[in-house]
């Protein structure tokens, strides 16, 4: 007897499913396919990243031992490994590109008037990349070193909900200073990067797009002190100077003035010197912003635990990036569910629970919602006291 839909079905059914539907049309996605839709591969995949599934042959076992749910649940072709694996490597990974951006814009609406560290009316993005060690015998197309494969998660992410906006997969030789060229800048807004991506020549670009930067300064950073602001040392500033560059190639490619700050970080006992383009905000400001990047390591060290991204399916680059890219569209799902249901759930927990209830018949709303633990103290009627106190 039908008792109701199950988790994974009420999960899917937030989807915008015409979107992806869209998305399939534009790269033809389901061209002669008559069996195993673009929409079944997703859902397969979807569940290996929810349940940490290890392989084809894992993913095939767990969904045919459920095979009386999968049709309420969207699937409707046969799982078959050789099916999944035939059509990660051959569907276009763009297909799930653009659909795991259409999740993130609807992510970064949810989330857009959400407090971070810093009180700022711009919008403030992290930049920076992680790389994902792989067998070069096993994946030859991701070069890296000679005897070692890799590829490079460059992102650019939100820091007000810590969601993604911007994601470029290459293979681990791309250095990350080129991702700039590909950055659409927003006037008015803050990028914070580490010291690998100080191209004076690419940094001059936000100075004429109107949006600050704020990085790290290379020990051999040669300049010339122009002006300087008193600073309160308590807080642990050192200095706040307007700079110009001194070498011949750093000043035709940056002709502006920069900004130098140097702070003393107590807890790590070391000294600290950020360079921005940004006169108006108050030095400790900028210094907070800088922190604030740490987010986005955060963020890798998520996606890397709970998500099947350092594993592959598949050895083609097709397969690799199908899979990174479900799993971002992964994280953007937790993170919609977290704002719908209001829920004060971390995204860890979220999972870790969506992976353990699929298939149980049971409203989405109520496997979620926290509710008294076994930890929690509670007093109750029916409860006799073990000691009189």
């Amino acid at each position: 007897m039908h008792v109701g839909r199950i988790v994974f079905s009420q999960l899917m059914d937030l989807l915008p499913r015409h979107e992806f539907d869209k998305c399939v049309q534009r790269y033809h996605g389901n061209y002669r396919v008559k069996t195993f839709s673009c929409f079944d591969q997703y859902l397969c995949m979807t569940f290996a990243q929810i349940t940490y599934r290890q392989s084809l042959r894992d993913i095939e076992t767990c969904l045919r031992a459920m095979q009386s749910k999968l049709y309420h649940c969207g699937i409707r072709g046969r799982v078959s490994r050789n099916t999944l694996a035939k059509a990660n490597e051959n569907r276009d990974w763009h297909i799930y590109a653009d659909f795991a951006g259409i999740l993130i814009d609807i992510a970064r609406k949810l989330y857009a008037e959400e407090d971070f560290a810093v009180e700022l009316q711009q919008a403030a993005y992290a930049l920076d990349s992680t790389t994902i060690d792989l067998c070069l015998s096993l994946f030859p197309w991701a070069k890296f070193r000679k005897h070692k494969a890799a590829v490079k998660l460059h992102t650019l992410m939100d820091l007000r909900g810590s969601i993604p906006t911007f994601i470029r997969i290459t293979d681990g030789k791309v250095h990350d200073v080129n991702i700039l060229d590909e950055l659409v800048l927003e006037p008015g807004s803050f990028y914070i990067m580490d010291r690998g991506y100080i191209d004076f020549a690419r940094l001059y670009t936000f100075t004429q797009n109107l949006s600050f930067f704020i990085t790290r300064a290379k020990s051999n950073l040669d300049y010339r002190r122009l002006y300087y602001q008193q600073v309160d040392k308590d807080t642990g500033l050192r200095s706040d100077q307007t700079i110009a560059l001194n070498g011949y190639y750093a000043s035709k490619d940056y002709p502006a003035l920069l900004r130098r700050i140097s702070y003393f970080d107590v807890e790590a006992d070391k000294r600290l010197v950020f360079l921005t383009n940004n006169f108006t905000l108050p030095a400790l400001t900028i210094v907070q912003l800088y922190k604030c990047r740490w987010q986005i390591e955060i963020f890798f060290k998520w996606i890397k635990q709970y998500l099947r991204i350092k594993t592959f399916f598949g050895n083609t680059e097709n397969a690799v990036k199908t899979q990174i890219w479900i799993a971002i569209s992964v994280y953007a799902l937790v993170a919609i569910i977290k704002k719908e249901l209001h829920l004060d759930l971390s995204l860890g927990e979220i999972l870790q629970i969506l992976s353990i209830t699929l298939f149980e018949q049971v409203p989405l709303s109520e496997v979620l919602m926290k509710t008294v633990s076994q930890n929690e103290e509670f007093e109750s009627p029916n409860q006799l006291l073990l000691f009189d106190l």
